[in-house]
């Protein structure tokens, strides 16, 4: 090739490249420092419990590790060394989001209807005793009272509940808000790319501001929203995110399990961790299965010091990362 082809095709591939990232601002996080390294088996099981698929993590305020799987018993409560405190729950349809709220009360919802389970949000408490129950047992629905396909929940201060329902194909696409004694006050969102609308809402976080965001994985982005529903903004720039957690100091973890050369051109899968003030990504930890079928996480958490908490539903796992 010539000196001038040579620089004709360097332009081009960059051309390209620059075109892919304007699409895609996630793909010029690719390359972000990854200041992670894995902690493998953290956490044991007896043998009486096999991990299924892990779907959802969150940390509690003594520093231990709520985990919900798609195994019986569901809900697993690990202590900071990875030693299983508590395991209760059985009988959901699909096991999906989990939530602890301030008092210490484990809220996770079923998002699939089977032999007359799921469809529901279930309130336990830290012992396992069933204290509420929104939406009807094994009935999808799109009334105020009902669900189909409610994928993830997060607790507000004033113990306001706000829930991401509908998990693509026929389900809903909106977000549900009530009251802390699961009175209904509104929803907004319908199917579709524009602003408040849905395509796979499949997480749901708050920032220290008390702004809601969406993970909105259908659409490769993130929505912000106050708590009346209202479009803020929206970010693209943390992959497809299949799970969003924010911290105390607001910082936003997002967990992209799905982005191929198919659904999200140049962006790699992984987990992208930035800011929830001004939406900046700071790092990067890569997926490392090189399997397409197989993402090493779909939910993500963190704990008070910053370690990382995975959940694997295809790696069927739990997944912690530490500070190099």
């Amino acid at each position: 090739m010539s000196q001038t082809g040579r620089v004709r095709f360097a332009f081009i591939t960059l051309v390209v490249a620059l075109s892919v990232y304007a699409q895609n601002p996630a793909a010029a996080t690719n390359t972000l420092p990854n200041p992670y390294r894995a902690v493998e088996n953290w956490a044991t099981l007896p043998a009486n419990i096999q991990w299924s698929q892990v779907i959802s993590v969150d940390p509690d305020s003594r520093g231990n590790v709520w985990v919900f799987h798609r195994s019986e018993p569901n809900i697993l409560e690990f202590d900071p060394a990875g030693k299983l405190l508590k395991s209760f729950g059985t009988g959901f349809a699909q096991a999906h989001g989990l939530a602890i709220d301030r008092d210490g009360n484990v809220w996770v919802t079923d998002a699939q209807a089977k032999d007359g389970h799921g469809q529901q949000v279930i309130k336990f408490s830290p012992e396992g005793k069933v204290l509420m129950t929104l939406g009807k047992a094994g009935v999808a629905g799109a009334g105020t009272d009902a669900f189909n396909g409610p994928t993830d929940l997060v607790i507000a201060a004033n113990g306001d509940i706000f829930v991401t329902d509908g998990h693509g194909g026929e389900t809903n696409a909106r977000i549900m808000k009530f009251s802390k004694d699961g009175k209904f006050i509104k929803t907004w969102g319908k199917k579709g790319s524009g602003p408040g609308e849905f395509n796979d809402p499949h997480s749901i976080a708050m920032d220290s501001k008390g702004r809601l965001f969406v993970a909105d994985r259908g659409n490769s982005r993130i929505q912000i929203f106050d708590q009346d529903g209202k479009f803020i903004d929206q970010w693209k720039q943390f992959g497809r995110p299949s799970g969003i957690y924010i911290s105390k100091d607001d910082t936003l973890y997002s967990t992209d399990s799905q982005s191929d050369e198919m659904t999200n051109p140049g962006v790699k899968r992984g987990i992208r961790i930035g800011s929830a003030k001004d939406g900046t990504v700071k790092a990067f930890i890569p997926d490392p299965s090189t399997n397409p079928a197989i993402a090493q996480a779909e939910g993500v958490t963190a704990d008070a010091k910053g370690d990382i908490y995975a959940a694997g539903v295809s790696s069927m796992g739990l997944h912690k990362f530490v500070k190099k």
